[in-house]
């Protein structure tokens, strides 16, 4: 394949990637933006084995095809509410395939005299060190959101030194190796310490992080291919690393804020991490927790004028999307107005909540962000809180001693009467109360989410 035709092929695959970030910004055009990614990237690969000098073809199709059914298997197979999980251990496999490519270019361009320039050099060194970080700290985020570990912060004395030496170990490695020292036992030393900072890195950081801490690998591992462009020669793998790059970083900005808090509070502030002392003071309120019945709240729900459901972890943990959406297609066949609150950081990874009403075919224009339905909240008859925790805590507001303080929150408590279904009185990954649960216009329906929406749905059928 001439390099003219290389070149324009590479051009469209570049378009379709651009196209399929823009479809995706929105859940109305989500699966075109897919599918438009996929066909750049059968068009990549495609083009990749036309060029000439193109070996080991009979070594990498195995692999293709052992990868490519691994992944499709896993993809089907996969739980909605397992999502995250999944989200954060293919991220991983990107960052360590970038430190692979790396170590494979050092090895075999080092023993050629004058092949390896300083600019190949400080690709080779970045893809291997952020591909990394990528790598072991998504095994880690994997095992967090996958209970193999525990999801609360964990630390230890020194752990911000000891982090701060072994990225400056890491990076002496790094500059050494730029400065034109090319012993393999260097990179690999490199990549060692990078793979321990990856763990001692994420492990302080709690589950009610873990969106943020996604989207900021998502980040990494696109720094990393794109550095492995470089490595290369190759503009596509320049261009979609950069995409993933930039519109990881600013997911993760746009999420830090949606929790009013810097970066670097949500890397190293081990949030979720609350001493007893603290959970107290902040939970220091008295009130009266009341519970109801299914029927009650069937009741409260069926002659409601307006409903604004709230969803959370605890909807994705019972499994209850669809039948959410069964209760909402009663209402409306009833005449109340059913719109969906969602919060940016509600569920495990960015757009969890929406990708699991999506499933459930819940309609796209009643799916309303935060800053859009929280006005809405005074004129609203009943919020229906399922399995939402934090996001509905009054105390962000109101609480300086809370460690949710300053925090944007759904405006819950502001409807004019509230209906929570929780497992129990347990508290969120923030470790504290909610207050919104001893409002007067709170009740609570204790049990599975699943089972409670369930029952809900018989009692408004029976009316």
């Amino acid at each position: 394949m001439s390099k003219n035709l290389t070149d324009m092929l590479y051009l469209v695959t570049i378009v379709t990637f651009i196209l399929a970030l823009h479809y995706l910004s929105s859940p109305a055009t989500a699966r075109r933006g897919n599918q438009l990614g996929a066909l750049g990237m059968v068009v990549a690969v495609a083009v990749t084995f036309a060029q000439p000098g193109m070996g080991n073809i009979w070594l990498i199709l195995p692999g293709m095809v052992l990868g490519g059914g691994f992944g499709a298997v896993a993809a089907r197979r996969v739980k909605m509410t397992a999502m995250p999980q999944m989200v954060a251990l293919f991220n991983g496999v990107g960052g360590g395939a970038a430190a692979l490519i790396a170590m494979a270019e050092f090895h075999n361009l080092a023993p050629l005299p004058g092949h390896l320039h300083v600019d190949t050099r400080l690709a080779i060194v970045l893809s291997a060190l952020i591909g990394s970080v990528s790598f072991s700290g998504s095994m880690i985020a994997f095992a967090k959101l996958q209970d193999l570990i525990d999801g609360r912060p964990i630390t230890y004395p020194g752990q911000k030194v000891g982090n701060l030496i072994l990225l400056g170990a890491a990076a002496a490695f790094g500059i050494a190796i730029c400065a034109g020292w090319e012993a393999q036992w260097a990179l690999a030393a490199l990549i060692g310490l990078s793979l321990l900072f990856g763990v001692l890195f994420v492990l302080p950081i709690g589950g009610a992080d873990m969106p943020v801490v996604i989207s900021l690998l998502n980040a990494f591992t696109g720094l990393a291919v794109a550095a492995t462009g470089f490595e290369l020669e190759n503009n596509v793998l320049i261009v979609s690393g950069m995409l993933v790059g930039a519109s990881g970083t600013f997911l993760t900005m746009m999420m830090s804020k949606a929790m009013n808090r810097s970066i670097a509070n949500v890397l190293f502030g081990a949030f979720g991490q609350v001493t007893e002392q603290a959970a107290a003071t902040a939970a220091g309120g008295t009130g009266t927790v009341r519970s109801a019945s299914a029927e009650d709240v069937a009741i409260m729900l069926a002659y409601a004028q307006r409903v604004i459901i709230v969803p959370g972890y605890g909807m994705a943990v019972a499994q209850a999307q669809h039948d959410v959406r069964q209760l909402a297609d009663l209402l409306e066949a009833r005449g109340v107005k059913v719109d969906y609150a969602i919060h940016p950081v509600a569920g495990r990874m960015p757009g969890h909540m929406n990708v699991l009403l999506a499933e459930a075919n819940v309609p796209y224009t009643q799916l309303k962000e935060m800053d859009e339905i929280n006005p809405s909240f005074p004129q609203t008859d009943v919020a229906l809180v399922i399995g939402a925790n934090d996001v509905t805590n009054p105390a962000a507001r109101s609480n300086p001693a809370s460690p949710i303080y300053g925090m944007p929150i759904l405006d819950v408590d502001k409807a004019k009467s509230v209906v929570v279904l929780k497992r129990s009185m347990n508290p969120g990954f923030a470790g504290i109360d909610n207050e919104l649960y001893t409002e007067p216009q709170t009740v609570m329906l204790f049990g599975d989410a699943k089972d409670s929406v369930l029952n809900l749905i018989a009692a408004v059928k029976a009316l």
